[in-house]
């Protein structure tokens, strides 16, 4: 997922490395650089900021949240995510000219494909669309079972965790996904669980640091729970009798504990003020709307409904200006939040999330989703796009790439994993 969604990177300074070094997630994300000209903008693009470090990821999520609540999202919105798609069947954050085709030097990354392909299997994708993007992630899985941001980077809890949300709504079972070392994603994410004897114990972390030991991410740990559980950026409450107040750990340890465990910190960590906090370098802390509305959907897909309460609360208080600030990743964020904990999206603290996210792209219609129609791939491929400098989105979705956080990803991660 989110995410993919809540911690900020500043795209700008992103430059992909041969050794594709780590990143950490960071804080709550700034204020976008102002947009170019809305001219400049494809008409089928959702959000009005500059989409070159995360125009699929949003597109993705605006779709995807409309899908959920029963609106039909507009034609050429859709057909705009498929045709971005490349001939491998990966996706690129934005390429600008899509009748181009991707070659070496398209940076095509595991969070931007993994999202796409969670949107257009709701929408009713083609087999051949959402096929080849199955193709191409399992192509490009790691040793250890998990994924990277880019393609042989190292596995971070993030890329992994959306992938596997993207896998299963393919209905391709990543336990069934083993590498040579026969290793599952599942695998890869049980070895970024922080043992509960270590400070953070029972979180997840992004990845290992240098000397190979785990420090608790927040946004990370949000997205490895819903990874843990095979579930994708939407999902709805679980079983509240399988949460546990204790970290659990033993020989048998499997992804069903390193969820809970994973629970059971996000409930620790927010039960205070209601909300997790972030912070850039040499900054205060601050709120963190992105990954709190990340925790959210964590909490509840792991039965603990009655610890995402409060959080929830909080996001119908305060997080107006965020989402407004953030554009369309940001109120998708807030609708899968609501839409795990059974929250009204269109009264959401007396805020019409609907509405909201319709008007940063292509009006949709109040039809059902599943009625939704998926335009071909090859229309709408020559519109331009604007540049500026924007706050990628996303969950916690820039592991393996070497830049100057997580939008604080979800978008998230972003504005917007």
């Amino acid at each position: 997922m989110n995410v993919r969604r809540s911690a900020a990177v500043l795209a700008a300074t992103v430059v992909i490395g041969a050794a594709c070094a780590p990143v950490a997630l960071a804080a709550e994300s700034p204020s976008p650089s102002p947009s170019p000209s809305s001219k400049a903008l494809p008409s089928g693009l959702f959000g009005s900021t500059d989409p070159t470090y995360d125009g699929v990821w949003r597109q993705s999520l605006a779709l995807l949240a409309q899908h959920t609540v029963g609106v039909k999202p507009a034609a050429k919105a859709v057909d705009w995510l498929i045709g971005q798609q490349c001939e491998s069947g990966a996706f690129a954050p934005y390429r600008a000219d899509a009748s181009a085709k991707c070659d070496a030097k398209t940076m095509v990354d595991t969070n931007s494909t993994a999202a796409a392909l969670q949107a257009l299997e709701a929408l009713g994708a083609e087999d051949s669309v959402t096929g080849a993007a199955v193709k191409w992630l399992k192509s490009v899985q790691n040793a250890d079972g998990g994924w990277g941001y880019a393609p042989g980077g190292a596995s971070d809890a993030n890329s992994t965790s959306v992938v596997i949300g993207a896998l299963e709504s393919a209905d391709s079972d990543p336990e069934d996904q083993l590498t040579n070392e026969e290793k599952t994603p599942y695998d890869a994410l049980l070895t970024l669980s922080v043992p509960c004897e270590e400070d953070g114990g029972g979180a997840f972390a992004f990845q290992p640091d240098k000397k190979g030991k785990l420090a608790a991410n927040a946004d990370a740990t949000a997205a490895g729970v819903l990874g843990a559980l095979g579930k994708g950026l939407v999902t709805e409450a679980g079983d509240a009798t399988k949460g546990s107040e204790k970290c659990v750990r033993g020989d048998s340890f499997t992804r069903e504990n390193a969820a809970a465990n994973g629970a059971l910190h996000l409930a620790d960590a927010i039960a205070k003020d209601g909300y997790l906090k972030s912070a850039l370098a040499g900054a205060e802390d601050q709120p963190d709307h992105g990954n709190t509305a990340d925790a959210v959907v964590a909490l509840a897909a792991a039965g603990r409904t009655t610890e995402a309460a409060k959080p929830l609360a909080w996001l119908e208080k305060n997080s107006g200006d965020w989402a407004a600030q953030s554009g369309p990743a940001a109120y998708a964020q807030l609708i899968f939040a609501a839409h795990a904990t059974g929250t009204n999206p269109r009264d959401f603290g007396g805020v019409d999330l609907v509405k909201q996210l319709g008007a940063t792209g292509p009006a949709g219609s109040n039809a059902t989703a599943t009625d939704t129609a998926v335009p071909s791939k090859e229309k709408d491929q020559d519109e331009d796009s604007g540049v500026s400098v924007w706050w990628i989105v996303g969950v916690g979705l820039v592991g393996g790439i070497g830049v100057g956080f997580l939008i604080s990803s979800r978008n998230k991660k972003q504005p917007q994993p």
